[in-house]
């Protein structure tokens, strides 16, 4: 087995902010530029943390947008050459993080955007670009409980096309996160639990993968765990800080523990109808995730029996246990709301060409186990 871990801070609490200016100055960093959204502007966090960078700060860009279009990626990359950033500071939630990341490396290679992303070769594969010019550096002060700041890929909407596309640059990884408790409230619940449902989904996709790999399976159940304690615990105070910043370290350890392992149809399903709806990728993950949890390769066994741990159900024999664990998961779900795709605005119509799309997601490449066409198409009656 190997296990390779790329360097990160955490820094959580109220005094997790103090730490930037050394974090900063660790690195050399002179010229940073704030990547947030609109919304973020009216919060008074947002001047927490800039006054926490003090004079290092040299510009902002706020024009962060859901599911990080290509044009807002493109300003952003434009703000960032024109303030000669050495550096940047995101503060929000997966779109300020991938816009952030997406620009960096725009901003780096001499190359179009489309030039940068991963692409499908005509046998099916997916290849990425190397990327080799250095990225400049990126630190997070997350809003919600989103695996984005742990990642090394972007996927970011072309409004040309309205297709989504991907960028992947191990170079463009954030350096850690500050997890400052006033930061955390900004958020709307319903996205919190958009991101939650993602990070729950990314954690068990990644135990039902079959693979050995016992530090990554350890973050995964963590997360997991985690989630099934404080979830509930936000959703009965929604105003409450210790919640949603463990929430945040949650999907740390999914974001983290799935890189060692295989994604999971529900991404996939998150991925390819997201970005086509005004529905967030997480809510789609939401309704799929009970029913996706069954494509599992046969060694998945003990996948299933750590998420039935993890969410405390029930020890049941290896015949039941995967039933267990998705009873316990659809237990978890039932307060985020909607319950199928036709309540998030999907048409009957629409199925066969989502269908069509998601071979185009790297992460349908990259299943524990093939998914046939009449899998998906069953799958996806079935959720609608």
């Amino acid at each position: 087995m190997k296990h390779l871990s790329p360097p990160f801070r955490t820094y959580v609490g109220s005094s997790a902010l103090a730490s930037i200016d050394n974090e900063l100055g660790r690195t050399g960093c002179r010229r940073v530029v704030v990547v947030c959204s609109p919304s973020m502007r009216s919060h008074a966090a947002l001047a927490k943390v800039e006054a926490a960078i003090g004079a290092r700060m040299v510009g902002r860009f706020d024009g962060v947008r859901k599911h990080s279009p290509t044009d807002v990626v493109e300003r952003a990359c434009a703000a960032l050459a024109d303030a000669k950033a050495d550096s940047v500071v995101v503060v929000g939630g997966g779109s300020a993080i991938v816009t952030a990341r997406a620009a960096t490396v725009l901003l780096a290679e001499d190359l179009g955007l489309r030039e940068l992303c991963t692409s499908k070769r005509p046998d099916g594969t997916m290849v990425s670009p190397r990327l080799r010019a250095p990225k400049i550096p990126q630190w997070v002060v997350p809003s919600t409980p989103t695996t984005a700041f742990a990642k090394a890929g972007s996927a970011i909407l072309d409004v040309s096309t309205n297709e989504r596309l991907t960028l992947f640059d191990p170079k463009s990884r954030a350096q850690g996160i500050f997890v400052d408790p006033d930061v955390t409230l900004t958020a709307p619940v319903a996205l919190i639990d958009s991101s939650v449902s993602n990070a729950l989904s990314m954690a068990i996709a990644g135990l039902l993968s079959g693979v050995d790999d016992p530090i990554a399976s350890s973050q995964l159940e963590g997360a997991v765990q985690a989630i099934g304690h404080w979830w509930p615990r936000l959703r009965s105070d929604p105003e409450d800080p210790e919640a949603r910043m463990r929430l945040v370290l949650a999907a740390l350890l999914s974001g983290q523990g799935s890189d060692h392992t295989h994604g999971g149809i529900a991404q996939v399903l998150g991925h390819t109808i997201g970005p086509q709806s005004s529905v967030a990728n997480g809510e789609i993950e939401a309704i799929a995730l009970p029913a996706a949890m069954r494509f599992a390769p046969s060694n998945a066994e003990f996948g299933y029996r750590a998420i039935a741990r993890a969410l405390g159900a029930p020890t049941a024999g290896a015949g039941s246990q995967r039933q267990t664990a998705t009873d316990a998961v659809r237990t978890l779900l039932e307060p985020a709301g909607r319950r199928r795709l036709r309540d998030v605005g999907v048409g009957q119509s629409d199925l066969s060409s989502i269908a069509d799309r998601l071979t185009y997601d790297w992460f349908f490449t990259n299943l524990a186990r093939t998914i046939t066409r009449d899998e998906v198409d069953s799958l996806l009656m079935e959720i609608w």
